[in-house]
């Protein structure tokens, strides 16, 4: 076991689906075939989940991660980083309190990837709204790791064996996409995924495509700008750099031939231009990764779910992908 990479889970909002869907991934023979995991949470909340799940396995608290070596089979290694009270975790209610322990969770995770204790993180969804009441106002897991890890070069995609979409923009209003927009950020945003891309397939110089902004690629002019003043350019000096990109291309015909396998990766604009065709296929088996962070850092592609938590019938596939993904690229 001990050549296996060690993959810290980050519990998510404890008021959502995050510690069930983490005890049915832990349940699951496969996972324990290619890692070592530890979940980074709360012990209330977890057992709670168990308990929903009928699950078997039983919680083992460590105070440090080279406990791992010492756990019995048949266990979850659980590193707990907070003591919620029932009032904090009510199904499908934010809690400044969960919102903060959510944040210490990730900081704690990213710290054992920054200096080697762990090989990789998975995490499960979080609530924003949690996390604002509490007083850490990030717009999402992308950018709180980003902060972390000292960079500014990072990249959101999400992956299936379909198809993978990376965003120029992430977590940004409809209305303040077009000045974000940048020659620099669609530059860097081929350039990251290329990269990404290159190394989650093994291809050396893997198809991308890269979306226009507006319908039917500005018209010309008539729908926008932006095509022939900042993402062509873009897609021009990213093939001088030897960057095998083509666009701008139209968004309502790509995923057609990207789907049929044309692309082996698509760089979009904004959020659900290239999520919700994502998501309709991939709905239960995409893996949100973060490219170009120092760390490997990898996540379930929907959110908390509140609907679901208490019930035992969310699906721990995204879940599963996403640890068998950071498996994968720490080996």
């Amino acid at each position: 076991m001990s050549h296996l990479p060690t993959i810290a889970i980050t519990m998510g909002d404890p008021s959502g689906i995050g510690p069930e869907i983490i005890i049915k991934a832990l349940h699951s023979p496969e996972v324990a075939a290619i890692c070592r995991p530890v979940v980074i949470g709360d012990r209330r909340a977890l057992e709670r989940g168990r308990a929903i799940c009928a699950s078997p396995l039983i919680i083992w608290e460590i105070g440090d991660i080279t406990d791992l070596a010492t756990i019995p089979s048949g266990t979850i290694p659980l590193l707990a980083l907070s003591q919620l009270a029932d009032e904090d975790i009510i199904f499908g209610t934010p809690s400044p309190a969960a919102g903060d322990a959510v944040f210490r969770y990730i900081c704690e995770a990213a710290r054992l990837c920054l200096d080697g204790s762990v090989a990789a993180m998975a995490t499960a969804p979080i609530s924003k709204e949690a996390m604002h009441r509490a007083g850490h106002d990030y717009p999402g897991h992308t950018e709180l790791l980003a902060e972390l890890c000292g960079t500014d070069d990072f990249v959101m995609m999400l992956a299936g064996d379909i198809l993978r979409v990376s965003l120029v923009t992430i977590h940004e209003a409809l209305a303040n996409v077009p000045p974000l927009i940048t020659f620099e950020q669609v530059l860097k945003t081929i350039r990251i995924t290329a990269e990404g891309v290159s190394r989650l397939t093994g291809i050396a110089a893997p198809r991308l495509a890269v979306l226009a902004l507006n319908p039917h690629c500005g018209e010309g002019g008539k729908f926008g700008h932006e095509e022939t003043d900042i993402i062509a350019p873009a897609i021009a000096e990213a093939r001088r750099r030897g960057i095998n990109a083509e666009g701008p291309l139209s968004a309502d015909t790509l995923f057609h031939f990207a789907r049929q396998g044309a692309y082996d990766g698509v760089v979009a604009m904004y959020h659900d231009q290239g999520l919700i065709p994502l998501k309709l296929l991939h709905f239960d088996d995409a893996v949100n990764i973060t490219l170009g962070l120092p760390i490997i850092r990898t996540s379930v592609d929907h959110g908390t779910a509140y609907n679901l938590a208490g019930t035992g019938t969310a699906s721990a596939a995204s879940l599963l992908a996403a640890i068998r993904m950071a498996a994968a690229l720490s080996r």
